[in-house]
């Protein structure tokens, strides 16, 4: 694993890092650590000890035709000051497995941890580390508990907008059909197929099915793979280093997820994500789209 080590501080990096890690540190200057589970009653009923909440809904809103545009630069400053971030603070985020049994209590499905720690990234945070295995890993391993909230702390976070993350309509449209460029769908399989919960069924045309799922342990969605088995699994759909790689989902969530693997975990020299994602391609009546297993 990619331990905090590996960080450059001149640049902005997001890392994954153990609970054996965080709990030597939890007492660190300058760290911040941010449950970002789904539901506010689990981090009252308890949370790791200085833990801040917040919800992933936050960061995206509804503008224009968009139901899940990400927030403008000055509501993030808004937000993160109001939060207590710095740029060059240290922030751990963590969320919860996905439920295992119809009766489980647990209430969020894991992709929260990298649609969070993606947008502080993409809002100019320095130090973004995911806990490998979430709050589901920390808690079995019976680590330190408490219902006490954490305090946060009024900050003056400048925005500083990671332009290179990005990759718009006008981009993804333009790139999806070079041959030296992948674009990944990685929404399940059965969505990329059919008919998913969008007007048009099906996919973006050249779009190569690899579901965020995949990389993530079948017991714990927090839980990263092996390195060895995430790459066995890239190769498969024809995804390497040497190509331009879009990340894109349905909207732009289960890809942030993809997209920090690759860019970050992985160290692929050139990824976007596709943040407009189905919702946005399959907006536009004339747009075709593919159905079945087949790209094309």
């Amino acid at each position: 694993m990619k331990e905090l080590a590996s960080i450059n501080p001149d640049n902005c990096v997001v890392s994954w890092v153990s609970s054996e890690w965080l709990e030597d540190h939890l007492d660190d200057t300058h760290l911040v650590i941010v449950d970002c589970r789904q539901q506010i009653h689990a981090y009252f009923q308890d949370h790791i000890p200085g833990a801040l909440h917040l919800h992933e809904g936050l960061l995206r809103i509804h503008i224009g035709k968009n139901p899940v545009q990400w927030i403008s630069p000055g509501a993030a400053e808004v937000l993160f000051s109001t939060l207590g971030f710095e740029q060059d603070y240290t922030i751990v985020v963590y969320s919860d497995s996905k439920p295992r049994s119809p009766s489980s209590t647990i209430t969020s499905d894991g992709v929260e941890q990298y649609l969070v720690a993606y947008s502080l990234a993409r809002f100019g945070c320095r130090k973004v580390l995911i806990l490998d295995g979430g709050f589901s890993k920390w808690k079995g391993e019976d680590r330190p508990l408490t219902r006490d909230p954490g305090i946060s702390r009024p900050s003056s976070f400048t925005v500083d907008m990671q332009i290179n993350f990005l990759a718009g309509y006008e981009i993804c449209t333009t790139l999806k059909d070079d041959p030296d460029t992948i674009l990944l769908d990685t929404r399940p399989a059965s969505w990329y197929e059919g008919q998913g919960p969008w007007r048009k069924p099906g996919h973006i045309p050249g779009a190569v099915n690899l579901p965020a799922s995949r990389f993530m342990d079948n017991k714990n969605s927090t839980l990263l793979k092996a390195e060895e088995e995430i790459r066995n699994i890239l190769s498969t759909s024809g995804t390497t280093p040497e190509k331009t790689v879009i990340c894109s989902c349905g909207t732009g969530r289960s890809a942030t997820a993809v997209f920090l693997i690759l860019k970050f975990y992985l160290g692929y020299p050139d990824v976007l994500l596709y943040e407009g994602g189905f919702t946005e391609w399959s907006s536009f009546p004339d747009n075709p789209v593919v159905t079945g297993k087949s790209p094309w």
